[in-house]
């Protein structure tokens, strides 16, 4: 009898990571400091403090290899990790290939992204120091989710500026936030100076993630009781979502495979790519695989591919330190994509530092063919993904395809996020004709381009 194929690649809790990765140790150059936006000189950990609690602060400028997870993060990590890793024999079948494709599937947390990975710490930590209330924005709305599902477990009070386009586009998740005691605003909103100047040009304005960074951080600054929590971009985020990688590595090895060919996720901050590609990268560099590892971002907001390496600010109003990062500049408003977690100006600091070091590479693509990608996905494995991931997605069967000509049998591995339970209007464009892949010229990117800060 032929034994069953196995689908599924599971750890058991004793599998978890207890330490977090940090990658920049391993790399053969350190990437550029934060700036004072005043002074151009690099800031020191007391220009963080008013907005993140000093143990983030020490996450974000570590120079540790391995961070320990500490015992009630862990705990709570349990409710959902380890998270499986699928091999995706049925997308396999449908596009003929003899590519072997795995993904890591974030979808399980309670609020359906990789998000929590990042927010339970995160809180804890401020809670460490007696904080009891915190700010954050959210683009797609997997982030503040995640963050109000993290602020309910520790009694703590958060507020969640929410970009105007997905509020709009996805009030579910909108009321999944409230469920978990989030107080959520569309931004911009009046309730702060930067939105209200952003209100004034345009009343009915999409908004943006860098417009509702502004608001968050506005009212953090203003209240010593108050913090900000980010969930993307920064050293400490992508540092927690190394367990997707790290778990990855060991559920790969149960599967059989000793190497890696490709690496694809989504970018728009870059803390899922990160989470996945970063325990892979240190493989890499140390000579046991050599994966290609690729990022792709929406063709409407393109900031590895088209952007600007330089320093800018992470928000709008310019309220931040500045970062050198692959930037569109920090006024630029991405259009209101259905993938509300990839409209972002900038690109992480420390991704941008690896695609300058030549350790990855990068794609842009229209958002009709990755909905494409998604509805197969769906038909095929039986999940439907969030629009962030379709992108890695659309990238993955690119590449099956290609081998199904040339009978190449890679192994590519990805990351499925988040689903998409509450993205079905996206979805319902996309089946029903109305959704459209935006131009984006050169011309599109040129006026934010032309603010970016002088050093």
């Amino acid at each position: 009898m032929t034994a069953p194929q196995q689908h599924k690649y599971l750890l058991t809790e004793d599998e978890m990571p207890t330490s977090w990765y940090n990658l920049i140790p391993d790399l053969p150059a350190p990437p550029p400091p934060p700036l004072h936006p005043a002074t151009h000189e690099p800031i020191g950990p007391e220009a963080l403090a008013p907005l993140f609690p000093m143990a983030l602060i020490e996450q974000e400028v570590s120079a540790e290899r391995y961070i320990p997870i500490p015992e009630a993060v862990q705990d709570i990590y349990r409710l959902w990790r380890p998270s499986p890793l699928f091999r995706a024999r049925n997308l396999e079948r449908a596009l003929g290939t003899p590519a072997r494709i795995y993904y890591k599937y974030e979808g399980v947390s309670p609020a359906g992204s990789h998000k929590p990975n990042t927010s339970v710490p995160q809180v804890y930590y401020n809670v460490q120091e007696g904080v009891r209330r915190i700010t954050t924005e959210t683009g797609a709305g997997q982030w503040g989710t995640a963050l109000a599902f993290a602020c309910s477990l520790f009694g703590v009070e958060c507020e969640i500026w929410q970009v105007g386009a997905s509020y709009d586009q996805k009030p579910y998740r909108r009321l999944m936030m409230e469920a978990f005691g989030g107080l959520v605003h569309r931004s911009p909103s009046a309730l702060t100076e930067s939105g209200k100047a952003i209100l004034a040009t345009d009343e009915h304005h999409p908004g943006s993630l860098g417009i509702a960074i502004s608001e968050a951080v506005e009212v953090a600054a203003q209240d010593p009781t108050t913090r900000y929590a980010l969930g993307s971009v920064l050293n400490h985020v992508l540092l927690h979502q190394t367990v997707i990688g790290e778990e990855a590595l060991l559920q790969l090895a149960k599967a059989g495979e000793d190497r890696i060919d490709l690496v694809v996720g989504c970018t728009g901050g870059g803390s899922n790519f990160a989470g996945l590609s970063f325990p892979i990268l240190r493989e890499k560099l140390a000579g046991r695989f050599d994966p290609e590892i690729r990022a792709v971002e929406p063709a409407s907001c393109p900031t590895l591919t088209r952007g600007t390496y330089a320093y800018d600010f992470g928000d709008t109003a310019g309220l931040t330190p500045l970062m050198k990062m692959h930037t569109l500049g920090h006024s630029f408003v991405p259009d209101p994509i259905h993938a509300g977690g990839l409209r972002y100006h900038g690109m992480s600091p420390l991704i941008s530092h690896v695609y300058e070091l030549g350790l990855m590479t990068a794609k842009a693509v229209p958002q009709t063919e990755c909905f494409e990608a998604g509805v197969l996905f769906a038909r095929t494995e039986g999940i439907l993904p969030a629009p962030e991931p379709t992108h890695a997605l659309a990238e993955t069967i690119r590449e099956a395809r290609q081998c199904a000509e040339t009978g190449e049998e890679k192994v590519i591995v990805t990351a499925l996020c988040g689903h998409g339970h509450f993205d079905l209007a996206a979805y319902d464009a996309y089946l029903n004709g109305r959704m459209v892949d935006e131009e984006t010229p050169d011309e599109r990117f040129a006026p934010s381009l032309a603010e970016l800060p002088t050093i």
